[in-house]
């Protein structure tokens, strides 16, 4: 039995509306999958701060505990 004029555009709406959907859902993963990424790398780069600025402040401290107590041309 041929289908109907009505069944062929109602396969057809179901079958667009379909990879509408499935196109969405590819892109929104696409979408989040790089926010997180994109979240994870700022961390990074938010440690790797945290990290300069620690070595900077025992670097100030190690060469303060190195200055003498007076200034040699004080003498």
């Amino acid at each position: 039995m041929p289908l109907s004029r009505r069944e062929i555009a109602k396969d057809v709406a179901q079958q667009s509306v379909e990879a509408a959907f499935a196109t969405a859902g590819h892109v929104a993963t696409i979408f989040f999958d790089a926010a997180r990424r994109i979240t994870s790398e700022l961390g990074a780069f938010g440690t790797e701060v945290f990290e300069i600025a620690e070595a900077s402040r025992k670097a100030n401290e190690d060469d303060a505990d190195h200055i003498p107590a007076t200034h040699p041309a004080d003498g």
